[in-house]
């Protein structure tokens, strides 16, 4: 009997239609293919909503397709996950096809034991993503490392023992007590609103279309997780006067404003907790006759209460508390509407999978009806389709939350490419499960990033894994070439791209708190900036670049690419759009040129291709055939107008 006589392939439209996932009461049939069985007894589907009692269904053979068998289910009228694997019983004895060992979709496994079974995710079109993000790029600003805009340099309304570097090149630094390992000393740069004001231009000429800012709300740190006072701008940064106008002038040059929002925790340094005793109020650990007791969770008052990751200057609040949620959400004035009302564009939620559910979904549902062209992002570092937090499954895309989150699978997908750890192959399968899981209105707003806060800066991650015999001069111009084919990859992806500040000009910095340097005004790699703002400006230029189709292409171990196309004037979100085509490709061999020589008549059957990135290079598509060269660290942006 042959290795894989039973075939199923997920990411097929012949074994799996529609393709990945699928609103609530939608018709889906899946097919199986049977080879070098003399007698088949029974082919079943089994099939269950996560949470509910499995279903099988008998399989039909295909009239006219030897040894397929088919099905068709409905899939639910609520929202959820639903699993399923088949079952083949033949001359007496019983087999299981299920998922591959990577829980990727695609091509399965067969076994004799209950196998990993495959995902649709069944959502429904209720709130989308606004149609205005998908064509956007993000800047994420850390606002105290960015730009001071005083003209003396003067730091604004510096904190109590805190640290004010004098040169704007330091390095951060933390200041921890020898016995505790506690925060003894925060240190500040001195970046603020005006400072960003500022530099608008310089982001609107960068091709940016929305600025992400770092917590912004009064705090003690620099970071501005341990949230002081939510109604209240911090005041090294400016007052609400200075937002307002930075606001409406982002606005005049096309730029909207999107807010971190933390409400998984407070400071235990706030009005609502006021440990510290710093504020007027009478803070929950002052009291239990608190207005804000009721926020947190004390094991034994007050000193032993829940907070987040056992850091006790995070107290943890509960989300599902009445008066924290008429606090945040449904208050006359309260976060949500309060900075809705100057006319930001939207949230990133801190931290969303410790936000319950129910929180969220209230948060979306008063967030749209202030604002319907408002976006709700979520900090997921997972897929985000099959997440499980705290025990729990959760919700993230079934049409109630979220409208896009933070693209950390990219990331990780995008280095392991370029640093050697995943083949083209496993880029593509691990790309596909993605594509596969999530509702296609949310794979395209997906905040696509290669770099943030939290995570070491992509220049110096692509500096790893290049050979010793190489000198400094030539590790640092492989790095660069890297970022630029990432870069590539980023902007032409379907997702929302996000740049973190500086890695546009080669910032460099690994843990935090060196990922937090300061913007190198007057230092920046002017080359690496020629090349994001060309890389911007393409993708703002084309159509197919952003909502067009996507196709994952693999060549050989070192090429990886796709293709984007716009057919018949619709989109992949069924928005009409120029139509046009365009292949992506990167290859990224240090040292070796690679030929590729493919079939592309589904796509471009004659014609030509010209290189967006070398408008002296043309492509010659004969009988649907393309040949074409990438040298060492070369990527390729072909296009062809329809």
């Amino acid at each position: 009997m042959a290795r894989n006589w039973i075939y199923h392939n997920s990411h097929d439209l012949f074994y799996r239609n529609p393709f990945g996932a699928v609103p609530c009461n939608q018709q889906v049939e899946l097919k199986i293919k049977l080879q070098l069985i003399s007698k088949i007894d029974t082919v079943t589907l089994r099939i269950w909503k996560e949470g509910e009692d499995k279903n099988d269904f008998i399989m039909t053979p295909l009239q006219g397709e030897e040894g397929v068998y088919f099905v068709q289910i409905t899939t639910p009228p609520t929202t959820g996950l639903l699993w399923y694997y088949f079952m083949v019983v033949t001359n007496g004895r019983g087999y299981y096809y299920g998922n591959n060992v990577a829980k990727q979709g695609g091509i399965g496994e067969i076994s004799e034991q209950l196998p990993r079974p495959y995902q649709i995710t069944v959502y429904q079109n209720k709130v989308l993503p606004p149609t205005w993000f998908y064509d956007a790029v993000i800047y994420q600003i850390f606002v105290d490392r960015f730009y001071n805009g005083n003209e003396d340099g003067k730091v604004l309304n510096p904190k109590k023992n805190s640290l004010i570097h004098a040169h704007w090149e330091n390095d951060p630094i933390y200041i921890k007590d020898e016995k505790t390992g506690r925060i003894a000393r925060w240190d500040f740069f001195g970046g603020n609103l005006i400072g960003v004001k500022k530099k608008l231009p310089y982001l609107k000429d960068l091709g940016i279309r929305i600025i992400y800012f770092n917590p912004i709300f009064e705090a003690q740190s620099n970071h501005k997780y341990d949230t002081g006072d939510y109604h209240k701008i911090d005041p090294m940064f400016g007052d609400e006067e200075i937002f307002l106008d930075l606001v409406n002038e982002a606005k005049k040059l096309g730029i909207s404003i999107i807010l971190d929002g933390v409400f998984s925790h407070t400071g235990s340094d706030s009005i609502y907790f006021n440990k510290e005793g710093n504020y007027p109020s009478i803070g929950a650990y002052q009291s239990k006759n608190s207005p804000y007791f009721s926020w947190y969770r004390f094991n034994e008052f007050p000193d032993w209460y829940d907070c987040w990751w056992g850091i006790d200057l995070l107290p943890n609040v509960n989300e599902l508390d009445t008066s924290y949620q008429n606090f945040v959400i449904y208050g006359q004035n309260s976060v949500l509407k309060h900075w809705l009302s100057t006319g930001i564009k939207g949230w990133r939620l801190d931290v969303a999978d410790e936000l319950p559910d129910t929180f969220i979904k209230r948060f979306k549902e008063v967030l749209k009806e202030q604002d319907s062209e408002a976006v709700l992002i979520g900090e997921v570092w997972e897929d985000a389709s099959n997440k499980i937090s705290y025990g729990q499954r959760r919700e993230y895309f079934y049409g109630e939350e979220l409208d896009s989150v933070t693209n950390y699978p990219f990331r990780k997908i995008v280095i392991d490419f370029l640093l050697g750890h995943k083949d083209a192959f496993a880029v593509h399968s691990t790309l596909m499960s993605l594509y596969e899981n999530y509702p296609i209105h949310y794979f395209y707003s997906l905040m696509n990033l290669l770099g943030s806060h939290d995570v070491p800066r992509i220049l110096t991650v692509l500096q790893e894994e290049l050979p010793q015999h190489l000198n400094l001069e030539q590790k640092r111009n492989m790095s660069i070439a890297r970022l630029k084919i990432a870069t590539l990859w980023q902007m032409t992806f379907p997702g929302v791209p996000s740049i973190y500040y500086g890695d546009e000009v080669g910032l460099q910095g690994g843990n935090d708190p060196f990922n937090r340097r300061g913007y190198p005004w007057g230092r920046e790699n002017h080359d690496l900036l020629e090349w994001f703002q060309k890389m911007i400006a393409i993708r703002n230029d084309y159509d197919v670049l952003r909502t067009g189709e996507w196709i994952s292409l693999f060549f050989d171990s070192d090429v990886y690419g796709f293709v984007r196309q716009i057919k018949d004037g619709l989109d992949a979100l069924g928005q009409r759009r120029k139509a046009n085509t365009a292949i992506v490709l990167f290859n990224r061999n240090l040292f070796e040129e690679r030929r590729i020589v493919s079939d592309i008549s589904k796509w471009v059957p004659n014609g030509r291709l010209k290189n967006l990135l070398n408008l002296h290079e043309e492509i010659v598509i004969e009988d649907g055939v393309f040949i074409l060269t990438l040298k060492p660290l070369e990527g390729k942006l072909l296009i062809r107008d329809q």
